[in-house]
């Protein structure tokens, strides 16, 4: 599986550089995906843009990170959803499970945004 991976303070963003999210990448993409939170990694934005098919094994390597990330109080947000990618996003109704903005900085803006809230919160429980 191609990918890219970017880490900055608060994110990782994870760009996949495949057309096919499928039964023979699926368990590649979990894969790194694990190994991106065991070192350290709390929020993940996963870029989609050059995946135009999914399967329902992509869907649930998705959900893993999902459901990684929120273990951790983190944010895992898609971005670059193609228009079939999200038409099954939809009809598997993840699309209300799911964090899915249109791009990476508004991905990074939500981010920052969840931490800011987090801290908040944490501040009020302390008082």
């Amino acid at each position: 599986m191609k990918y890219a991976v970017e880490k900055a303070e608060k994110y990782t963003k994870l760009t996949l550089e495949e057309e096919k999210l499928d039964t023979l990448k699926a368990p590649q993409l979990k894969s790194e995906v694990i190994t991106l939170y065991q070192s350290g990694t709390v929020n993940l934005i996963l870029n989609l843009a050059m995946v135009k098919y999914v399967d329902s094994s992509g869907l649930s390597a998705v959900l893993v990170a999902n459901r990684m990330s929120k273990d951790i109080g983190g944010l895992l947000i898609l971005t670059g959803v193609s228009e079939h990618v999200m038409k099954l996003i939809r009809i598997s109704k993840l699309d209300n499970v799911l964090h899915i903005l249109p791009t990476d900085e508004e991905a990074v803006d939500a981010i920052f945004l969840n931490e800011i809230e987090k801290d908040l919160g944490e501040e009020e429980e302390g008082n």
